[in-house]
């Protein structure tokens, strides 16, 4: 069938060629009489009417869901009329029971905003395109991201900076989305970026910077975020609650999305949070080589013209994390947003300072650092050093077997199987408690001397049975002195080198050469002593004197 436009130029040019009647041109294209009146008249077709359906069962109750729909204008948000509840209450109350809920549906969609127009309560919702100057705004928000971590899969938070005029963005995922993993995020970003925006940065209500949400745009925000904001010199802009403020900040919203879908999926499977940085920092890289929608110059051509206008960055650091004071628990723990860390245990029951941050914790005695955790991305975990407890176990060596924190640095390789070794060797020659006394002695040296320096010192003193931690610091130092050969293997052209092992004790010179020993003692190789010269001097005789006259020496005595 063709279109209707083509036969009206059919009917038009026969009509204006041959000069024929309407019945004529109405035989020859088979058609009425009345569209060919329509095609000599105009030349384009009317356009159909649309049809309308008829409701017959629907037009009873049309007045009776306009009242619930007008009263749904003063109704709380969340308590309005649904369709489907309209639908239910037609049946139930008005015996409409023929009546389909599609039906009720498309007349309720119809309806709902001509009643809220004709009531002044709403209006067509419009957007205005905005344009941002090259250096002056940028906008932030956090978004979820589900991360298999070390075998776990955990729900953590990105950290999302976009500046408005190019388009650059900067993402960092983070454990939590507390404060710290914020102003540390914000770091970060102006490092990236080499400044701060100018005018403003766009937010919603992140309870990482706002204390309280007050009327309109106004907050109250915490002193730490006051302080960091005056630090960098930059404004806030907080955006409307709900979802009038996400479209504010649009940017970011939908950098969030992309960013995920684009590098997060399918979900990223690392060993740990600072290797999935590494990965997005890559792909933040590498985005600066996209064009966003229409846009002629990509989004790194738009930075090199926005990055001059920046303001610079203070020459003096900000700390981004948090102080508190918890108090030190009796198994020598601190617990800092439900996670528990080791402490040195000569601080149990004292409170000490903790600066938390979004990747480690450090702890404080005074000004004294006195330990660093890595921070943990589970709730409820305990990060144990082994070396916090090693005065409790010269008192207590049965609580060592079983202690967490030696499974936590058997997990992590620094108790090493020459740790074990070492421990079985002490055990059988000075028994459970004497052995791991003696063990807690080597594990003191790790305080002083580097830790594969102290493994090789192990090593040594297990060769020649030593089970003194005095053996193993003299090999330790020894081995720091002289470090080994780090080349695995000499060319062919060059001989091997005649090594001579080291003797550590007479123990291992007397397995090593017995003949040697005479009497149970190794041979001198220093010459014995000559008495030569003693011997030269007996031969030498002492001249006579001649008799001397006079009183005795000592008159009082008779020789």
């Amino acid at each position: 069938m063709r279109p209707k436009v083509e036969l009206f130029e059919a009917i038009r040019r026969d009509a204006r060629r041959e000069d024929l009647s309407i019945r004529a041109l109405a035989e020859r294209h088979g058609v009425h009489r009345r569209t060919v009146r329509q095609a000599l008249a105009c030349a384009v077709p009317a356009p159909r009417k649309p049809r309308v359906a008829q409701a017959p069962k629907l037009d009873p109750v049309k007045s009776v869901i306009d009242e619930m729909l007008v009263a749904d204008l003063t109704a709380p948000r969340k308590q309005r009329h649904t369709a489907r509840r309209i639908h239910a209450r037609l049946v139930d109350e008005h015996d409409a029971s023929g009546l389909s809920y599609s039906t009720v549906r498309d007349y309720v969609r119809r309806r709902r905003p001509e009643i809220a127009v004709d009531a002044g309560r709403c209006m067509q919702t419009a957007f205005v395109v905005q344009s941002h100057a090259p250096g002056a705004e940028a906008e932030v928000d956090f978004g979820d991201v589900w991360v298999e971590v070390a075998g776990e899969k955990l729900k953590c938070f990105m950290f999302a900076f976009r500046l408005s005029y190019s388009g650059k963005a900067v993402h960092k995922v983070f454990a939590s989305q507390g404060q710290e993993a914020f102003i540390e995020g914000h770091v970060h970003a102006f490092m990236v970026i080499g400044g701060v925006p100018t005018d403003k940065i766009r937010y919603d209500n992140l309870r990482s910077a706002v204390s309280r949400v007050l009327l309109g745009r106004n907050r109250t925000e915490s002193e730490h975020w006051v302080a960091f904001r005056s630090h960098y010199g930059f404004d806030p802009f907080y955006c409307m609650p709900g979802i009038d403020g996400a479209h504010e900040k649009g940017g970011v919203e939908g950098e969030v999305g992309r960013f995920r879908r684009t590098h997060l999926s399918p979900m990223p499977v690392v060993d740990s949070l600072a290797e999935l940085n590494e990965r997005i920092e890559a792909a933040d890289r590498a985005d600066d080589n996209r064009r966003i929608a229409a846009r002629v110059r990509t989004v790194g051509q738009d930075f090199a013209v926005e990055a001059p206008l920046l303001a610079s960055l203070p020459s003096d650091g900000f700390e981004p994390g948090l102080w508190l004071t918890p108090r030190v628990d009796r198994f020598a723990r601190v617990t800092v947003r439900c996670c528990h860390y080791s402490v040195p245990a000569g601080l149990i029951g004292r409170q000490v300072r903790v600066c938390l941050r979004a990747c480690e914790l450090i702890v404080f005695d005074g000004r004294r650092e006195v330990a660093r955790h890595a921070r943990s991305v589970s709730k409820g975990s305990q990060t144990l050093v082994l070396d916090h407890y090693l005065e409790v176990f010269v008192r207590k060596p049965g609580a060592l077997p079983g202690a967490t924190a030696l499974a936590q640095a058997r997990e992590v390789g620094m108790f090493t199987p020459a740790h074990d070794a070492f421990w079985a060797q002490a055990r059988r020659a000075l028994g459970d408690a004497g052995g791991t006394r003696a063990l807690v002695e080597v594990l003191l040296l790790h305080r002083y001397l580097p830790h594969v320096d102290v493994v090789a010192g192990i090593e040594a003193a297990l060769r020649v049975g030593a089970t003194t931690a005095d053996v193993v610091a003299v090999e330790a130092r020894k081995t720091a002195q002289h470090p080994p050969d780090p080349r695995p293997h000499l060319p062919a052209e060059v001989p091997p080198v005649v090594q001579v092992a080291r003797v550590v004790s007479l123990t291992e010179r007397r397995l090593a050469d017995p003949a040697a020993v005479i009497g149970g003692l190794p041979p001198d190789p220093r010459p014995l002593p000559s008495v030569a010269h003693y011997d030269e001097l007996l031969k030498l005789r002492r001249p006579s004197s001649p008799p001397v006259s006079g009183p005795p020496a000592n008159p009082g005595r008779v020789s």
